[in-house]
This record gives structure tokens, C-alpha cells and sequence, in this order.
């Protein structure tokens, strides 16, 4: 009987290429088997084989995704395989990004089994975990004695054919699918163990889990923004010219803090932007668009805000983790102490919030972030007209989502 033909996708990293300064590299298919694949092959036992590793650099992968896939794509069809594994990425962004596209672009092109493993706050899991089966691993690769054999035993299952269970059975991330089964109490009487059990506060488990959203209570509104300090954070991935901490296109595991001393404009020449989910080409012209620091600076002559913080915050909100977004605020939040107030434009990271704003482009026609955009929306109808030059978003202050 011949055995199951295995293809394996990993990035640069576990293929042993290099860390981040390796991320640019190009799709390459090795049939000398790298450790991790090896290892794999080991889990899976004699009747599978390993036919190649697949390997692609993150940088590359996010940046390409259209192109990357066709390319990939024809390398893995060309193995013949019966089935495919990606990972594991435990919690590493652009990793588990890429995982996940990957895989369902697998399964839905060349239709054979296919699964990845990955995080639980990898932003990879929250896009495909609906499409593709992905195994839960631990948040890094300290885990990989864990996930691996996790990963093949239930790869050898998917390959035969053999029945899925529960995600708690299996271990899989929860896909939002509900499979009707029979059960020996009536749905009445488990209703109301369920509430005893609560009342007495014992543990249970809900038939049907709702999703668990972060509420933080905002701060009150500042009552006297003449005598505030305002600090400018942005995930529109405004930086200076050429990047210089190289913060990724998307799936940022970092954010830059810059100085704006001396800028009272950011020109072409100085800032521009790293974020790789939208046309970068306004944002380059003129990064002001997306961090508006001209305003600012008139807002402060004019006397309706105190003082400009002397630095601003910034990364890419395109795919970045939660558990990113939340450790980038706490982190900035704690260097730049003396700053009470945040003014966020397009800012999608947790735990700041926008204040009230009235904002006015005095000499270009162009406008600036309204609430519309803020929170993700193409719907500008509360700005007034471009020839006007003027947002008038009005927002009260509230938390980024």
C-alpha cells in the first residue's frame, strides 16, 4: 500500500534561513526536509511521507498575497500531495497570516485535506479558524513539543477520513458550526442545571458560547483642552523616511517612537508610511493626511490645546493581534506618563480613545480622519465637503475597537 503523500508550509525562520532580516525571501520548495519537517514526519508514522517542505518568508508572503498563492500553489500541486500542513505558527502574526491563506487556498484549489495550527489571539485563527480546521497551540514555540504531535495525530485522522469531534474533543479552534445531536434530558432540564449550577457558582459549560469582547470603561472627557497635553498614535503606519526600526507591512509585532521636534509639516521628504492595507501613495505625498501634525501645531498657537507631545506612537493596524495592540498601548502609555490625553487618528489599537475634535485643513484640499474613517467605515457623510477643507467629526470620546 503506498503511503500518504505530506506536503509541509513553514517561514524562513523554522526553516532555518533567519529571523526577521530573512522575511523577504521568495517561495522555495525543498525536498531536503528541514528539522521541523523531519520531526513532523516522525509524529505522523509509517504510513505517511513527507514529500517536500514548502518555505516562504513572512515579509514576502504578506506582501504578495495575490501573487505568492499562484506561485505556491504550483509548487505544492506539482508534489502531488493527499495532504497538506501548515505550521504550527503559535502567535507569531504574519506567520499564522499566512498559514491560514495558504491552507484554504489548498483546500479550495487542489481539494485534498488540509490544517494548520496556530494561537488563539494570532490574527491568522480569527480569519480562517470558519474555513480551516486549526489546531490550538500555546503562544510561542516553547509549545512545539506539545503541538506537533497534536498537529499530526489529528492530520492522520483528516487524511483517512476518519470522524471529526467536538473542538474540545479534538482540540481545534471553534469554527461557529453547530452539529444537532440527541440527547437523553430534555433541553428544559439541562437549562435549568445549567442555572443552579451558576446560582451556586459552580463551573458549567453553555451550549451555546457567545463571543467574549473586551468592555473598558473610557476616561472622562478632557474639560479643558486649552490646558492639555496632546500625544498623536496612529496604526496608519506613519514613519520616517525609510523606516528605520522596519516595523512590518502588516501583523506588526512593533511599534515606533519618534521625535516631532522641529517638524511642524511631515513632507514627502521627511515620514511615510509602512502600512501595507491601503494605497500608500496620499500617505506618502503628504503623511500629515494620516497624522495630521500641521494642525496640531496651528491648534496650539492658536491656543485650543495646551502643548504637542514631543514624540508620537505608531504602528500597523492590518492584522495585528489583540495581544500586540494591548501590549503596544500599556507600553507607550507607561514611557510617556506625563501626557494625560491621546489624540488618535484612524486608530484601531485598544485602550486610548479619541477625543472630541473640529478639525480644519487651512490650506490644502485635502481633510483629515473623521469618526467615519476612524472606526473603519468608508461612509464620510458626517465631514463636510472636500471644497470646505473641514472635518467636523464631533466624536465623544470613546475607545478604539
Amino acid at each position: 500500500m503506498s503511503k500518504i503523500r505530506v506536503v509541509h508550509y513553514i517561514n524562513q525562520f523554522f526553516a532555518g534561513v533567519g529571523g526577521e532580516e530573512q522575511a523577504h525571501i521568495a517561495p522555495e520548495l525543498r525536498k531536503e526536509l528541514p528539522p521541523i519537517s523531519t520531526q513532523l514526519q516522525g509524529k505522523l508514522g509509517e504510513d505517511f511521507e513527507v514529500v517536500a517542505t514548502v518555505v516562504c518568508g513572512d515579509s514576502y508572503f504578506n506582501e504578495n498575497l495575490e501573487s505568492v498563492q499562484k506561485e505556491l500553489l504550483e509548487m505544492i500541486k506539482g508534489c502531488e500531495p493527499q495532504l497538506f500542513i501548515a505550521g504550527p505558527a503559535f502567535n507569531a502574526g504574519r506567520y499564522g497570516v499566512a498559514a491560514g491563506t495558504i491552507t484554504k487556498a489548498v483546500q479550495d484549489e487542489l481539494h485534498i485535506p488540509a490544517v494548520t495550527a496556530m494561537y488563539e489571539e494570532n490574527p491568522g485563527t480569527d480569519m480562517f479558524k470558519k474555513d480551516v480546521y486549526i489546531l490550538e497551540t500555546s503562544d510561542s514555540a516553547a509549545g512545539m513539543r506539545k503541538a506537533l504531535p497534536k498537529l499530526a495525530k489529528f492530520a492522520t485522522k483528516l487524511a483517512k477520513g476518519e470522524e471529526i469531534l467536538s473542538p474540545k474533543e479534538e482540540g481545534y479552534h471553534q469554527r461557529g458550526l453547530r452539529v444537532n445531536f440527541f440527547s437523553e434530558t430534555r433541553g428544559s432540564e439541562r437549562a435549568v442545571e445549567m442555572l443552579v449550577k451558576k446560582i451556586k457558582g459552580e463551573e458549567f459549560e453553555t451550549e451555546y458560547p457567545m463571543p467574549n469582547f473586551d468592555r473598558v470603561e473610557p476616561n472622562p472627557a478632557v474639560k479643558d483642552l486649552s490646558k492639555a497635553k496632546i500625544a498623536l498614535v496612529t496604526s496608519g503606519g506613519i514613519v520616517p523616511k525609510g523606516n528605520p526600526d522596519h516595523i512590518e507591512s502588516s501583523s506588526a509585532s512593533k511599534y515606533g517612537e519618534y521625535s516631532l521636534e522641529g517638524f511642524d509639516d511631515l513632507t514627502a521628504e521627511t515620514h511615510e508610511t509602512a502600512h501595507g492595507g491601503y494605497d500608500p501613495v496620499y500617505a506618502n505625498e503628504d503623511a500629515d493626511r494620516v497624522l495630521p501634525v500641521d494642525v496640531m501645531r496651528d491648534l496650539v498657537k492658536e491656543g485650543v490645546i495646551g502643548s504637542l507631545h514631543e514624540k508620537f506612537y505608531t504602528t500597523v493596524g492590518n492584522g495585528t493581534a489583540v495581544a500586540n495592540a494591548v501590549a503596544f498601548a500599556s507600553e507607550f502609555a507607561q514611557t510617556s506618563g506625563r501626557w494625560r490625553r491621546c489624540c488618535c487618528f484612524n486608530f484601531n489599537l485598544r485602550y486610548l480613545y479619541t477625543l472630541r475634535c473640529n478639525v480644519s485643513k487651512r490650506n490644502r484640499e485635502s481633510w483629515y480622519s473623521c469618526s467615519a474613517y476612524l472606526y473603519g467605515s468608508s461612509d464620510f457623510s458626517n465631514c463636510r465637503s472636500k471644497q470646505n477643507r473641514s472635518c467636523n467629526c464631533n466624536t465623544s470620546p470613546t475607545w478604539g475597537s
